[in-house]
């Protein structure tokens, strides 16, 4: 299993930002992902859940500001986020089953 991570970086409060996952090694289309995030000196914290069939699931946290969403032609996993506050500064991870990926870090600075 191979997960790649992109399209963090630093933006400004209130903006928005979409992340991309690549993924290989495993029945894409079949799979449920996720997105995971850690803050400096926090704990793994779980942002949201995609499942096969496309259902979703969000955190508290991002709820209502963050969308999961899937391209299985592609074999690629989005988190696109908007409304972007300082708290959300964080490594974002893709995640399917144990397998994680390297991670991307997104800053939002001011």
């Amino acid at each position: 299993v191979q997960l790649v991570e992109s399209g963090g970086g630093e933006v400004q409060p209130g903006r928005s930002v979409t992340l991309s996952c690549v993924a290989s090694g495993f029945t894409f289309s079949s799979a449920g992902l996720s997105w995971l995030r850690q803050a400096p000196g926090k704990e793994l914290e779980w942002v949201a859940t995609i499942t096969s069939a496309g259902l979703t699931a969000y955190g508290a946290a991002v709820k209502g500001r963050f969308t999961i969403s899937r391209d299985n032609d592609k074999n690629t996993l989005y988190l696109q986020m908007n409304s972007l506050k300082s708290e959300d500064t964080a490594v974002y991870y893709c995640l399917e089953g144990k397998s994680r990926g390297q991670g991307t870090q997104v800053t939002v600075s001011s």
